[in-house]
């Protein structure tokens, strides 16, 4: 399946499979290859005598023209410079020494031909009709005679060699002395792999040691004794990255303040508790109530931020041991997943900058696949995506080329800085006005498929080719697959190869459970796996863009690294926003959260999974468990001082457990334990009868298949450790397997989404994700790289910020009312106690909203009554009052200080803490309560990313009424009428009556304060008065109100008199 061959549709349990044709196919032609460039000397590499493509290395085809070829078997090492095999006599060259040690004919055309240009598209299996059964295949003798250039499958990275698709992939021996990477496919027992490495091994160590152990000789390239080779070896070696410990000048204060704080609450809470107010008994009963939940809520909050940690990375020692200049790189694949539902909400153009910026990122073009999954079956998403595909190949070199960041265009061209800064070429101004100008027209494109979807056509879309668009209907369509880019067709301006982009639709049918986001990643784990296997994942929402194009190189330094790779799940990247207002009015950018709280969780067991902007470890996501160390398994100093316990004992029983963990570890080769025809025959124990450790750990077929589900071809892409196809596999079975993956009957008795991928049962399938990857023992990794490795957008706008609140929080009421509850799961000894607590806080922390609510109204309720909520003070009373408010200040100075968060950040956050818990918080304990028990669903509301077309922040000030408006405004009111009540009375009541207001007012004051912004977003502009100016009138204005009237100064005081005393005086 190559690049623009054509949209895949399909349906598994329907048995068909269409290839539909468009436009685009008809005119396809053959790429004129004769005009490659000399990877050597920058010229063409022309043609033979017989008018074929000139062919230096059949092994690898790396791009050689004759003369560089003849000069390199005369004067040089006489080897391919990539994948370092020795060059073979061609026809028409001289001979050279080492000719006549070779075997067989010089005549290659048998070997390697060359006739089949690796650009030239495949057919199309059909001309738009169904197929039933199996995809039966042209005669040899038609002009079905297509290859494709692969190296692990049809659809590999390098496309080194050259297959049939309609014959399985040949089995080929190769040296195992050699470099095996130059072998493509790898076809070679996993023993022999192991034993030709072992000896690379031991004969390049015997020959560096034989030759410089006195110090004597050079190294070729460096200079004397080799000291520049041995300098760079000793750096390829040192740690990918290291732990960067935050200064004991900051931690040890800021912990003793927390002991402390914990000290002073404990005697705080035992006064109130011991000190009721008589005369205002359920007023002082529901505020000891609150206060002890919020004693409890701080608790499960500050102690996973004992320990915080920095982490720095070590790109230059990544480069040297995995990605040598002038080497074949050895930097793992990666698959990047981009989520998208409603394209109206969800713009194209955000959409397609993020898919710009992936294929522009600073990694190496054949390991970088790029899914986009439409899970409204959109054919707006798919047009855009094959524009935007189009002008990826005028984007991605102009990037490269000046080195340019951001690598989304939208928001490159945005910027308001020097653009000329470091930029040393002087092409570079006009071919960026040329590239502003292309990006310009490419808008117009998009814009104008924009307001052709606004409305649909009552027989639905059509596709260019006048083929009905399979997704007309989003509940009831095939699965659809299309690869926009690749290698076998995929180049830019530059004749460059380009990162592979796939546009991926699941199928939907009705009376299935699609389960949402968490279902259409899942649907992308098991496609990915069959058409690339990238050794890891990561996925990214549609509006967040890579503004660092090294973040891959940034994620694989934890990944790759032999310290921390086998028992990482995750890589986890703080969100970064763009359009956000100056002042952060309801703290969008959540700066606390990412720069203090997961700060903490990375010196734990890791950061939460927070939905994106994240690196996976596939072989997390299938639900294995990670490898272990005694140190690792070691229960921590709480546990230890908790539980007690003979430590010989603890030591004897951790050792069995490593014992068993490695019993069961997997291989790390890129071949699986067994090859695909093991899996379908049946015969996965045949070889290992000898061992029965061995033979005890394999699955049977059946097992993998209700665990996996029924594809073969993804059952031994699970076992691939580093990634890549197994190379049983050809196009008709990769085909095939990519559409039965996603089919919507796929996951049925399987443990997708129980154990496997994300994980269903909540619409923040995020946290659960995460959650039993730790519970099994994985730690995950927090990466903060000087420049945000991604930004995005967020709803500025107060309605739509709350909704999305509101999101969150009803995904932690259903976390715990399920069996996922970190309160009673997973207790197996691998999750540790303070990543625990970081957990139950995660999901209990929408409770504090009921306890909140009533809080914020006992102000307003003193004020009225006149009662208070604490007793008449004593000295030693007020102390406790006043060491717990230094004690809370105190405790957040120090977390700013050794976080490096700004005081108005904090605030801001302080504020929308109030504003969340008094309105979506609320109702999202309620929602969940009606979901959990009583069925009710409430409908996931996709979040608006749309630009701002009405000036800068115009969104900001748009009132969108909702119901979670309600409590909050209530709040405000009746908090103000107290105030307005409390000082009228005070004023008639003497002075003797102002002592006992200010600690009402005090408190009535604080929640106002809080609710100041949510104030702002109720007001909208007003004319762009100051919204301060307007609450001051009002309270001003009630106040003299009720001043007057109480006053009443038209009335005599004879008459006031009179009117007091009544019948009695």
């Amino acid at each position: 399946m190559e690049a623009n061959a054509g949209l895949v549709a399909g349906s598994h349990r329907r048995n068909e499979l269409v290839r539909i044709r468009h436009d685009s196919d008809s005119g396809s032609k053959p790429v004129d290859v004769s005009g490659q460039i000399c990877k050597i000397c920058g010229g063409v590499v022309g043609l033979t005598a017989d008018g074929d493509v000139f062919v230096a290395c059949n092994e690898c085809a790396y791009p050689v023209c004759r003369p560089c070829y003849e000069y390199e078997r005369k004067e040089g090492d006489q080897s391919c410079p990539k994948c370092k095999t020795r060059y073979q006599r061609l026809k028409g060259s001289p001979r050279v020494d080492g000719d006549d040690d070779e075997d067989g004919d010089d005549d290659l055309e048998n070997e390697f031909n060359p006739s089949s240009s690796r650009h030239e598209p495949i057919r199309l299996l059909t001309n738009g009709q169904p197929v039933s059964g199996e995809i039966p295949f042209p005669c040899a003798t038609s002009d079905y005679n297509q290859s494709v250039r692969t190296n692990s499958g049809p659809l590999g990275p390098n496309g080194d060699k050259h297959l049939d698709p309609r014959l399985p992939v040949p089995v080929r021996i190769v040296d195992p002395s050699k470099d095996l990477n130059s072998y493509g496919l790898g076809n070679v027992d996993w023993k022999e792999r192991v034993e030709g490495w072992k000896l690379k091994q031991d004969k390049n160590m015997i020959q560096v040691t034989s030759r410089y152990a006195d110090g004597k000789g050079d190294m070729e390239g460096t200079g004397s004794n080799g000291e520049e080779l041995q300098m760079a070896d000793d750096d390829a070696r040192q740690p990918l990255s290291r732990v960067v410990p935050i200064s004991s000048s900051h931690m040890t204060p800021y912990r003793i303040v927390i002991i402390l704080r914990l000290i002073i609450l404990g005697f705080f809470l035992q006064y109130r508790a011991t000190h009721p107010v008589k005369d205002a008994y359920p007023i002082w009963l529901v505020s000891v109530i609150c206060e002890i939940w919020f004693a409890l809520s701080w608790l499960l909050d500050q102690f996973p931020k004992w320990c915080p940690v920095n982490r720095e990375t070590y790109l230059d020692r990544l480069a040297l041991r995995f990605d040598r200049e002038g080497e074949p790189s050895q930097l793992a694949p990666i698959d990047v997943f981009v989520s998208t539902v409603d394209p109206l909400k969800e713009p194209p153009l955000v959409t397609a900058n993020t898919v710009l910026s992936i294929l522009a990122v600073d990694y190496p073009v054949d390991k970088v696949s790029c899914y986009v999954s439409d899970d409204g079956s959109a054919m707006l998403t798919f047009e855009s995506l094959s524009e935007t595909a189009e002008f990826a190949r005028k984007w991605v070199p102009f990037c490269k080329k000046h080195n340019i960041e951001p690598r989304a265009p939208e928001f490159y061209f945005a910027q308001k800085i020097d653009y000329l800064k470091d930029k040393i070429q002087p092409s570079f101004v006009k071919e960026r006005r040329a590239m502003k100008r292309e990006y310009e027209e490419y808008k117009v494109r998009i814009n104008a498929l924009v307001a052709k979807a606004q409305k649909m056509p009552e027989e639905g879309w059509t596709m260019q080719d006048g083929t009905p668009w399979p997704g007309n209907n989003s509940r009831d369509h095939p699965g659809m697959i299309q690869v926009f880019l690749g290698h076998n067709g995929g180049l830019d301006t530059d004749g460059n190869e380009l990162p592979r982009l796939v546009y991926v639709s699941r199928e939907k049918r009705p009376g299935f459970q699609h389960h949402k986001k968490a279902g259409a990643m899942n649907a992308l784990i098991r496609v990915s796996a069959v058409l690339t296997n990238g050794a890891y994942l990561l996925n990214v929402d549609c509006d967040h863009y890579f503004n660092n194009s090294k973040a891959l190189k940034e994620a694989m330094c934890f990944m790759m690294d032999p310290a921390y790779g086998k028992k990482t799940c995750y890589v986890q990247f703080p969100q970064r926003f763009d359009g956000i207002d100056n002042h952060d009015r309801y703290a969008n950018r959540n700066i606390v959260f990412f720069d203090i709280n997961l700060k903490g969780l990375d010196g734990i067991q890791g950061p939460v999974y927070v939905g994106t902007g994240c690196c996976f470890n596939r072989k997390a996501l299938y639900g294995y468990d990670p490898i272990l160390t005694e140190k690792d398994l070691e229960p921590n100093i709480i546990v230890k001082s908790c539980c007690g316990g003979s430590r010989k004992k603890a030591k004897h029983s951790n050792k069995k457990y490593v014992d068993k963990k490695r019993a069961a570890k997997r291989t790390e080769s890129t071949i699986p334990i067994f090859n695909m025809e093991d899996i379908e025959d049946g015969n996965v124990e045949e070889g290992y009868d000898d061992d029965e450790g061995h033979r005890a750990l394999l699955m049977s077929q059946k097992s993998l298949e209700k665990r996996f589900g029924q594809s073969p071809v993804f059952i031994a892409a699970t076992f691939m450790e580093q990634g890549g196809i197994p190379p049983s596999t050809n196009l008709a079975t990769l085909l095939k397997e990519a559409i039965h993956v996603i089919s919507c009957g796929y996951e049925d008795k399987t443990e997708w989404g129980k154990e496997i991928g994300w994980i269903y049962g909540s619409v923040t399938e995020d946290i659960l994700t995460g959650f039993k990857m730790h519970a099994r023992g994985w730690i995950s990794i927090y990466c903060m790289p000087p420049r945000p490795a991604f930004k995005g957008s967020a709803p500025i706008n107060l309605s739509d910020r709350l909704n999305q609140v509101l999101r969150w929080a009803l995904g932690s009421i259903e976390i715990l009312l399920s069996r996922h509850c970190p309160i009673w799961y997973g207790y197996n000894g691998k999750l540790r106690l303070l990543e625990r607590l970081a957990y139950i806080n995660t999901i209990v922390y929408p409770l504090t909203s009921i306890p909140l609510l009533f809080y914020c109204c006992l102000p307003a309720l003193c004020l009225l009554t006149g009662k208070f909520i604490i007793p008449e003070l004593s000295n030693l009373a007020s102390m406790w009052f006043i060491l717990l408010f230094v004690s809370i200040f105190t405790t957040g100075i120090l977390e700013l200080r050794w976080s490096g968060v700004s005081i108005e950040d904090w605030w801001r956050n302080e504020q929308f803490w109030v504003i969340g818990g008094t309105s979506a918080h609320l109702f999202a304990v309620f929602q969940g309560l009606l979901k959990v028990l009583a069925g009710i669903d409430t409908n996931f509301t996709v979040t608006s990313k749309a630009s701002d077309d009405d000036g800068d922040f115009a969104e900001l000030y748009v009132f969108k009424w909702t119901t979670l408006l309600i409590p909050p405004t209530t709040v405000l009111i009746f908090n103000m009428v107290g105030i307005v009540a409390g000082v009228s009375h005070a004023i008639n009541s003497g002075y003797q009556s102002w002592g006992p207001l200010f600690g009402k007012l005090f408190f009535a004051i604080w929640v106002i304060a809080h609710l100041y912004p949510f104030l702002k977003g109720l007001l909208g502009r007003q004319n762009r008065t100051p919204t301060i100016v307007i609450v001051w009138s009002i309270l001003l204005a009630s106040i003299f109100s009720l001043l007057w009237v109480r006053i009443d100064p038209f009335t005599s005081d004879a008459a006031k008199a009179a009117s007091q005393c009544g019948v009695n005086c």
